[in-house]
């Protein structure tokens, strides 16, 4: 970007970083292209003056690390805005040009360190909105931020970083955190990682990597056989796993909202091509932990076929995703000194209209698949024409919004008007806040099935 002088009008979406584009429905964007100069941000603001001092939300993108983008209609700020806050989303760089790690890269570096190129464009956008914000009417000492999916896994590592953990008031999580979720690998692994893709590549140097073009790089990714790029602990953004930061209090000591979906992975995920039955749900068990499938299959009990799909959506769901966000939940109520409150979104999304890609009639979702929130939360099911959007849907989206822009306003999601939603702790039974047609707090569920999940993964 060029320096100007005067106003500039800013009212168009940069362009979007380098990724490769996915047939996925839900990857729409309204970006300006795609260029390795797309480290922009977004701004809505219903102030009249930078005299406010509102409240902020910072919205971080998901997938994967592999691709996404500030831009998606889905992430719009308006409606937040129009809730009386400050609304930012940002673009961070993903995949190879986000998360590549090399023996050359930590050598130049002053840190000592490389990979979570995409993390430290989060850190860089957080200072921004230190800096800048007030002149758009927001309060820097007022800084949520809130992410699906790896935006999600994203804030549960901002609040680890000692880069970041000072630069934000309340925190925000749909779906992921590092403690389970893209876990980050030893440096020294994602170094290796890093030289083998090159020799992929046909690069024997880092000289030799950056005289290839991105569209070459890119290129490289689509046929590498390796593992997707992705974070690491390369000692300055992240020193050591999430797990021992949360647990040592060495986290951002800020109020924490966080849940996951109610089908965040198909019963499939457990199953496979297997018919749903006990012995079948069992022997699949085993398959996954050997012998600590015991203490698995003593929580997850399952007597008929319809308890065994509950079972494996649920099992398939905890492995994917909801596991590592509960254990977030979890360490963050206790050494955060800050409430947690817990969600479990259970509100199905109404199918893809035609036109939108869907083909044929397919069978209705059973629960809420991962991502199925994000409109509903941001308040912009009007602008997304692809689904078939009912009264029920805006009903949830009214109440779920709430919840939201009352947590960022104040740190505590409740508010005239909507369902009392306790604080996480065991003094109220671990209450967590059902979100569907009928949202209402109820104990969690299944507490027993995380705590054998966490007995199991704790015992290498």
């Amino acid at each position: 970007m060029k320096n100007w002088k005067g106003v500039r009008n800013a009212d168009k979406f940069g362009p979007r970083c380098m990724q490769r584009t996915l047939p996925m429905a839900d990857y729409w964007f309204r970006s300006n292209g795609m260029s390795e100069d797309c480290l922009y941000l977004n701004v809505w603001t219903p102030a009249k003056s930078d005299k406010q001092r509102l409240p902020v939300l910072v919205y971080i993108f998901g997938g994967g690390f592999q691709n996404g983008d500030g831009s998606e209609p889905r992430y719009d700020g308006a409606s937040m805005a129009r809730k009386g806050m400050v609304t930012v989303t940002l673009n961070y760089r993903t995949n190879v040009f986000g998360f590549f790690s090399h023996p050359e890269l930590t050598k130049e570096s002053p840190h000592h360190a490389s990979g979570n190129y995409g993390l430290l464009d989060q850190v860089a956008a957080l200072r921004w909105v230190q800096r800048n914000i007030a002149t758009f009417g927001g309060d820097p000492k007022r800084v949520t931020i809130a992410g699906e999916s790896a935006g999600s896994i994203s804030v549960s590592a901002l609040m680890a970083s000692a880069l970041s953990r000072d630069l934000i008031a309340g925190a925000i999580g749909e779906s992921g955190a590092m403690l389970s979720s893209l876990p980050p690998r030893p440096l020294a692994e994602a170094e290796q990682e890093g030289v083998r893709f090159a020799a992929a590549a046909g690069a024997s140097s880092l000289a030799a990597l950056r005289a290839m073009t991105a569209e070459q790089i890119q290129e490289a990714v689509a046929k590498s056989s390796g593992p997707p790029f992705s974070t690491d602990l390369d000692g300055y953004f992240l020193a050591k796993p999430l797990t021992e930061i949360y647990a040592a209090g060495e986290q951002a000591k800020v109020p924490l909202l966080c849940g996951s979906n109610s089908g965040e992975q198909g019963a499939r995920g457990v199953l496979g091509t297997s018919e749903p039955t006990p012995e079948n749900f069992a022997n699949a068990v085993r398959k996954l932990y050997g012998d600590r499938a015991g203490e698995v299959l003593k929580a997850y009990a399952p007597t008929t076929p319809e308890e065994v799909i509950e079972a494996a959506t649920e099992l398939a769901s905890a492995r994917f995703i909801a596991y590592g966000t509960w254990k977030w939940a979890e360490l963050q109520a206790k050494t955060g000194g800050q409430p947690v409150y817990r969600y479990l979104y259970a509100h199905p999304r109404p199918k893809l209209l035609p036109a939108a890609g869907s083909s044929g009639e397919a069978p209705p979702p059973r629960g809420a698949v991962h991502s199925a929130e994000i409109q509903y939360v941001m308040g912009n099911l009007p602008l997304d024409p692809r689904y078939a959007w009912e009264p029920a849907d805006y009903k949830v989206s009214g109440v779920m919004q709430a919840f939201f822009a009352n947590f960022i306003t104040t740190g505590n999601p409740n508010g005239p008007g909507s369902p009392n939603w306790p604080a996480y702790t065991s003094d109220t039974h671990y209450q967590i806040m059902r979100l569907d047609s009928d949202s209402h707090a109820e104990p969690e569920p299944h507490l027993d099935r995380y705590l054998a999940l966490d007995a199991v993964y704790a015992k290498p």
